[in-house]
């Protein structure tokens, strides 16, 4: 009984899964939000069974989605689907949420690469190079309009903000490649989250923001990556340069946000007013100071336990 109850809420996962797939290819708009739920029956399946019941659930979703949606109905289950598995089995561990967005962020990031890879190689679908041709096409346009209102003067400016913008692109596409896997994790478990607790699923709650505390090793890879740029000098465009820059982005970003988590948990021993933490936030990604000002506190947290010397004070 207990099998044939597995095999019921299999094929009904399994059939949640078919309609995500079809309502995300061929519904316009309301399918691209619906993409984000694929996630959810490998998410429920794999919080309740063993490693041998989950590959077997992984292969009979890989035949269905094929048969759904062709090779882009497999894409976004492999992609999503990845995902659910890992954040499943890590919910089955009762592992913290932190774990479970690094893990599951891991796992989209890896899957967009390969994705981006096959296309590119198989499909000549090639997502960076549509966007600089788009960005290409879209200032030979300009030009055109600024030769008819007589702004000749401004032509070559504008072919300099367009090469800039088109190198500026191929460089930080894994910078932005990471964040949109952290948000895309951070939106899998908003929605999916609530649907497993009301399955009896036990999912660990979020920490409080103010207590965060990232590894103290990011200071020390910050600051490699920062010396390699200083001493090397690496040319823009070279492979060296390119690592270097999205490394530095992704720390300099991690730090900003230990140093956020540092300014509110002194903001609560000292109980000011909500709001003004919200407006640091604000403020820190609109002006540059205060954005220098936040990895300042988020370097003296992490390398000087300044927040252990809080504690003690108080």
């Amino acid at each position: 009984m207990k099998n044939v109850h597995k095999l019921t809420e299999g094929a009904i996962l399994l059939a949640t899964m078919a309609a995500l797939i079809l309502i995300s290819i061929y519904v316009p708009l309301v399918g691209g939000i619906i993409t984000i739920a694929i996630p959810l029956p490998f998410i429920l399946f794999s919080a309740k069974n063993n490693v041998k019941m989950i590959t077997a659930f992984v292969v009979a979703a890989i035949f269905i989605s094929f048969l759904t949606g062709s090779l882009r109905g497999l894409a976004l289950m492999l992609i999503h689907g990845s995902a659910g598995v890992v954040i499943g089995y890590l919910l089955q561990k009762n592992k913290s949420r932190n774990v479970i967005l690094m893990a599951s962020t891991l796992t989209l990031a890896i899957g967009m690469v390969i994705f981006y890879s096959v296309s590119a190689a198989f499909f000549q679908l090639d997502i960076l190079h549509e966007l600089k041709t788009a960005i290409t096409e879209s200032v030979k346009q300009s030009e055109v309009i600024l030769k008819a209102q007589g702004q000749e003067d401004q032509i070559e400016k504008l072919q300099e903000q367009g090469t800039l913008m088109v190198k500026q692109i191929t460089t930080i596409a894994p910078t932005a490649l990471i964040f949109a896997a952290v948000a895309a994790s951070f939106v899998i478990q908003w929605i999916s989250f609530p649907v497993v607790k009301r399955f009896g699923i036990k999912v660990q709650p979020w920490g409080s923001f103010r207590n965060l505390s990232l590894p103290k090793s990011l200071l020390w890879y910050y600051l490699i990556a920062l010396g390699a740029m200083l001493v090397f000098h690496p040319h823009e465009g070279t492979y060296v340069y390119s690592v270097l820059i999205n490394a530095r982005a992704v720390l300099e970003t991690l730090i900003i946000v230990q140093g956020l988590a540092f300014l509110f948990y002194i903001f609560h021993q000292r109980s000011v007013a909500k709001g003004l933490g919200v407006l640091v936030v604000i403020l820190t990604f609109m002006i540059p100071i205060v954005r220098y000002i936040i990895m300042i506190l988020g370097i003296t947290d992490l390398g000087f336990d300044f927040r252990k010397k809080f504690e003690k004070k108080e």
